[in-house]
């Protein structure tokens, strides 16, 4: 069944590893440090200005949230890291849950990071890029690339593909405004979410 990313409708909302859905079936999900553009990043593949909430105030999800593309498949928004005003023991409990959900979660087929191009990969997304090894399909989402010149684009493109250095993982570039970018971050969701056992 051909996926249509503008079916896509909420599911659940997850604060514990047992308030997951079930661990079957394909999902991607989508992780970045609050403010990123994660948020917006499904809303723009999904066709949707409001599916997930997106706000000025860093650290606004806080749960992991199922979106539903059929019954088989899903797309994740998991709780944006870095800067969220909370306290020590919520951001020690969402770590705890995220870690968990990206190591040991089956149905998870690729992960895709989003990172604001103008400041490039942080040291939060490098601990979670370390954190998952060499094991896990990553892509890093290049956000707001309307922001900067074409050439620092394409710069900025094979820089970090080139710290990357990793087969399994893959960058692209997405601009919410002008839409480019957006049948690469389709095309890569696909082949995650139409992958068999």
């Amino acid at each position: 069944m051909s996926i249509s990313f503008n079916r896509a409708r909420f599911a659940t909302s997850a604060f514990e590893i047992s308030q997951l859905l079930p661990d079957e079936g394909n999902e991607v999900a989508f992780a970045g440090r609050s403010n990123a553009g994660k948020s917006s990043a499904i809303n723009c593949l999904t066709r949707q200005k409001a599916l997930c909430k997106t706000s000025k105030t860093p650290g606004r999800t806080q749960l992991i949230n199922f979106f539903a593309l059929d019954e088989e498949r899903h797309l994740v928004d998991l709780p944006g890291y870095g800067f969220a005003k909370v306290s020590k023991q919520m951001r020690a409990h969402w770590n705890d849950v995220m870690s968990r959900y990206l190591l040991e979660r089956k149905a998870l087929r690729g992960l895709i990071i989003v990172v604001d191009i103008r400041r490039g990969i942080s040291d939060l997304d490098q601990a979670l890029i370390d954190m998952l090894g060499g094991e896990m399909a990553i892509h890093i989402l290049l956000t707001k690339s309307d922001k900067l010149s074409r050439s620092a684009v394409q710069k900025t493109v094979i820089s970090v593909t080139k710290h990357l250095g990793n087969p399994l993982h893959s960058v692209s570039t997405l601009s919410i405004v002008s839409k480019q970018g957006l049948e690469a971050l389709e095309q890569k969701c696909r082949d995650w979410l139409d992958m068999k056992e």
